[in-house]
């Protein structure tokens, strides 16, 4: 049943590859490829960041690949520092004052902010992998200054595999509505307001949890084991 499942979906990916590549106009280009970014991009896309209509939706491909290193990546380190036998059991050295009095109250601070960096990714400087990397270094605060704190296993697997599933999801409906995967198939909306550039928020917001319990699963791997 695995072996059918695997085999249709790389069917399913197969086909949305080769119709985008049928749409690629192979040749002498017709105008040069950043003029066409800075005068029509936030028409085409909605987005009022051009950097994130660029990664996201002309290159949306290219952020599929990079997402899918740092999960390998996440994969590998952590198949190499698994380690069989039982925990070694270490007295904990407790975090000065400060920085444990700087866990506690910073750290739900830094999710917030995390969050609205790539939240609001569309609208302003940042995106999916910004804000994910700074939710793993809040983590990282959790582990330097509460030193018995630890990310869920169960939890941090749920959100990055969550955020990698709605990433295909929403490629393959553009691929069902949009004629080519991760086509920008939903309302464009009103330019510099939250609620618009079709799916480029939603990308970005399954970027921010993959990458940030990614990340994190990396950060908590690194880590000496108590």
């Amino acid at each position: 049943m695995r072996r059918i499942a695997a085999i249709l979906l790389l069917v399913i990916v197969a086909v949305g590859i080769s119709r985008s590549l049928v749409k690629i106009p192979f040749g002498a280009p017709k105008k040069k490829v950043a003029t066409h970014y800075i005068n029509e991009g936030v028409k085409e896309t909605g987005s009022a960041n051009i950097v994130t209509s660029v990664v996201v939706n002309y290159r949306g491909f290219d952020t599929l690949g990079e997402v899918t290193v740092l999960f390998i990546a996440a994969v590998g380190l952590g198949a190499v520092l698994t380690r069989s036998g039982g925990k070694e059991t270490r007295p904990i050295e407790p975090a000065s004052l400060i920085l444990s009095t700087g866990c506690k109250v910073l750290f739900p601070l830094i999710l917030v902010f995390g969050s609205y960096i790539f939240i609001h990714g569309h609208l302003t400087p940042g995106g999916g992998f910004q804000g994910g990397a700074i939710i793993a270094s809040g983590f990282l605060l959790i582990y330097l200054g509460c030193r018995a704190g630890r990310i869920s296993p169960e939890a941090s697997k749920v959100a990055e595999s969550s955020g990698g599933l709605v990433f295909i999801l929403i490629g393959l409906l553009g691929l069902l509505f949009g004629g080519h995967f991760l086509s920008n198939f939903l309302p464009k909306g009103t330019v510099n307001t939250l609620f618009s550039a079709g799916i480029i928020p939603i990308i970005y917001i399954a970027i921010g949890f993959k990458v940030g319990s990614e990340l994190a699963g990396i950060i908590d791997n690194l880590i000496e084991e108590s």
